[in-house]
């Protein structure tokens, strides 16, 4: 019974339609307000909130820490300056073209292909091999891109910016070729891409043909799970459920199929020992207690009408696989007047992973939908990735100082 209170969490940290099935695309939520006669009808229940969380508005903090604090922001707000935002990530742009564009086009999406992608001038924005290549060398160097999917994009050149910064190189967010020879060094002889066979253990993982909108019917199921193996396989290996159908268009995803997959890690530094939640960035930032940064995952960190919270907090814990409590004096999600426990799974409004803060009702945790973080909103919380926040979750410990910065 306490395992399931330190699970439950407020819905203030619902995000955009993270209720529905992950294949639905999130939408802003339109809370239904809810006049003061139907309020007396609902059974008082005081917010489901994280017990380890305190009432202060911010945690207390060391000089040292609050020094830390410092340097890091100055890194930061050096890397935003550097990062050309308005420039095509795999573009070098002081360097004349060397090869034609058509060359990203010659690369295969074969086993081979993909492994042999290499980097040229002038690469230009779109889906190409070098990106795919690209998005696995920067996961496993702790920079991650989010989903992979091979394209360009925010989350590509956060990542490409990340592993400048992390390396000592100039962090522009442009793919330059000493960018690339030092992301070939990191993989080393590693390749990318693998060939994975689908195991009877595979078809072992929980999954329902479909979750239902309405969360009254989502408290009645067993699990939150996965809705089929394909999204099951691009969550296990950190890839974009429609990318992994694409480099497997003749595949039916059942035991004994062999299909191409990205070859991730699950690993992250030991040594963590200051988050930093950069709202303008969409962007989560780890440095260790050198103050030097070690990684970073995109993120969804609240919106306009429902901002995150701001000063610094810390880390109280970690809880896998949580329930899900909904309470109608946050919000009333269609016609659901009364309290509701939700069971976990991948496909629950905040993923499979909760890592909570030292402010009652906020945490970092996943999401169902991996492919929209930092392009949708949360509703106050920094939302990743399952895999990002199972990783992080895995390595982060209590007492670790997490700072809002806008």
């Amino acid at each position: 019974m306490f395992v399931r209170t330190v699970l439950a969490m407020s819905l203030s940290c619902m995000f955009a339609g993270t209720a529905f099935a992950a294949a639905t695309a999130e939408q802003p939520l339109e809370p239904q307000v809810v006049s003061m006669a139907e309020q007396a009808q609902v059974t008082a229940v005081a917010d489901p909130i994280d017990p380890l969380a305190t009432s202060a508005s911010s945690a207390a903090i060391s000089p040292q820490e609050q020094q830390d604090l410092n340097q890091a922001t100055r890194t930061l707000d050096d890397l935003q300056r550097a990062e050309n935002t308005t420039a095509d990530v795999g573009v070098a742009a002081s360097e004349a073209t060397t090869q034609p564009a058509t060359q990203a086009v010659k690369a295969s999406w074969t086993l081979d292909g993909l492994n042999n992608a290499t980097w040229y001038d002038n690469i230009g924005k779109g889906q190409f091999p070098v990106y795919a290549r690209a998005h696995v060398m920067l996961s496993n160097s702790y920079a991650s891109p989010g989903a992979i999917d091979g394209t360009s994009g925010k989350n590509t050149l956060k990542a490409i910016s990340t592993f400048q910064q992390i390396n000592g190189l100039k962090p522009t967010g442009e793919l330059t070729q000493e960018t690339w020879d030092t992301l070939v060094a990191k993989q080393g002889s590693r390749p990318a891409f693998v060939e994975y066979t689908i195991t009877q253990a595979d078809s072992k993982v929980p999954m329902v043909k479909s979750i239902p909108r309405d969360y009254a019917l989502q408290a009645k199921m067993p699990g939150l799970y996965y809705t089929s193996m394909s999204e099951m396989l691009a969550e296990k290996f950190h890839m974009d459920e429609g990318f992994l159908k694409q480099l497997n268009p003749k595949t039916s995803f059942k035991v004994g199929d062999k299909i191409l997959v990205a070859n991730v890690s699950n690993k992250l530094p030991e040594d963590i020992h200051l988050i930093v939640a950069h709202k303008g960035a969409k962007q989560l930032y780890l440095f260790n207690s050198r103050n030097q940064m070690i990684g970073s995952f995109p993120a969804s960190i609240g919106s306009t009408n429902t901002p995150s919270p701001t000063g610094t907090y810390k880390i109280t814990g970690v809880a896998r696989n949580p329930h899900y409590s909904y309470s109608p004096s946050n919000f009333v999600q269609g016609n659901n007047l009364k309290p509701l426990s939700l069971p976990p799974g991948p496909n629950g409004p905040v993923g499979n992973i909760w890592i909570g803060l030292s402010k009652k009702s906020f945490g970092i945790h996943g999401t169902p939908s991996p492919s929209m973080i930092s392009k949708s909103y949360s509703h106050g919380c920094i939302r990743l990735t399952n895999w990002d926040a199972n990783n992080l979750g895995g390595k982060v410990k209590s007492g670790v100082t997490v700072k809002f910065l806008e």
